[in-house]
Parts: structure tokens; C-alpha cells; sequence
């Protein structure tokens, strides 16, 4: 099996930052040879291996909106590939990915929703001169909020990674900004 090395990783991650739509992670898969059919992504994302793709709009009239899949995905479908090869279960993927990912994907959503809510009070109140302090705060707590994620998820990975011997455990996508 073909693989995608570390720093054509690193660069997709930074190059697709705010995500890939389904022909955009076969192109690439495809590019680097690394075998992945539309079905295969359809059936991990049913299987609850990847996260569904999110709804966005294009820019222009009449142009509807497109799904987009986190750029982690990428890392995750070559975790599934080396199980599988390994000759993990569906069901053994299933309990690996599915250790803390959900509780890690709740959380991120939870903090999200509680950043909005402090942003629009935020942008209501600027209006009527919000303090600094405040808004300094809500930036700072946003980034600590990012920064447990980001290590609870690294901790999630390494625990994965150790269990089944990859070099790269499934990710949780954190935007919390």
C-alpha cells in the first residue's frame, strides 16, 4: 500500500485548512496512489469512522453549497487503510476511532456554541462600548479552549497509536474560533 509521507501531510493540512469536498480527497488519494473509491468514503462516513461532511455555501449567485470534510479526514482514512491491512475489524476500527472522538467532537462543538453566544453578546455590547478586559478575556479562554482539545486529542491519539501500533491516530477536527 502506497502512503502519504509526514511533510506532504503537514502541507495538505496547511494548504486545505478549512477543509476538502469528497472529489478533492480522492484526487489526492488518487494523486499519491493510494487506492479510495467514493464508496469506501461513503461507507466510512456511515460507519462513523470519518465525520460527515458540512454543508457550506460557494460564493456567486445560483452556486448552492458544497460538502466539506475536515482536512483530518485524510489522516484518518490512512489510519483505517493501515488497520485494515494490519486485518483490524470494522468492528475493532470502530472501538479505536470511536475511543474518546465523540466525547472530544461534543466538547468542541459544546465550546463553540458557548463562544458564539460570548461573541454575540460581545458584538451587541460594542455597540455600547464593551470593556477591553472582557473581550482580551473571551480571546484568551478561546484559546485555552482550542489548546485542551488540541492536547486531549493528542493524548486520545497517542493512546490509539500505541494500542495498534500506527504512527498516526485519528484526529478530531477543533475549530473553537
Amino acid at each position: 500500500m502506497h502512503a502519504i509521507d509526514e511533510p506532504t501531510l503537514s502541507r495538505l493540512e496547511r494548504q486545505y485548512a478549512q477543509g476538502l469536498s469528497s472529489s478533492e480527497i480522492l484526487d489526492l488519494f488518487a494523486t499519491h496512489e493510494v487506492p479510495l473509491s467514493e464508496a469506501t468514503l461513503r461507507k466510512y462516513v456511515q460507519l462513523g469512522l470519518l465525520p460527515r461532511s458540512v454543508r457550506v455555501g460557494r460564493k456567486g449567485k445560483h452556486q448552492g453549497s458544497q460538502g466539506i470534510y475536515p482536512v483530518g479526514v485524510v489522516r484518518q482514512i490512512l489510519a483505517i487503510k493501515q488497520m485494515m491491512s494490519e486485518d483490524y475489524t470494522i468492528e475493532q476500527i470502530q472501538r479505536e476511532f470511536l475511543f474518546m472522538r465523540s466525547d472530544l467532537q461534543a466538547l468542541s462543538q459544546t465550546l463553540d456554541g458557548i463562544f458564539k453566544k460570548l461573541d454575540g453578546v460581545l458584538e451587541e455590547r460594542r455597540t455600547r462600548g464593551a470593556s477591553v478586559l472582557v473581550v482580551r478575556e473571551v480571546s484568551e479562554a478561546r484559546g485555552l479552549a482550542r489548546e485542551l482539545v488540541e492536547r486531549l486529542g493528542k493524548i486520545e491519539a497517542r493512546l490509539t497509536a500505541h494500542r495498534h501500533g500506527a504512527t498516526h491516530a485519528p484526529g478530531v477536527g477543533v475549530s473553537t474560533g
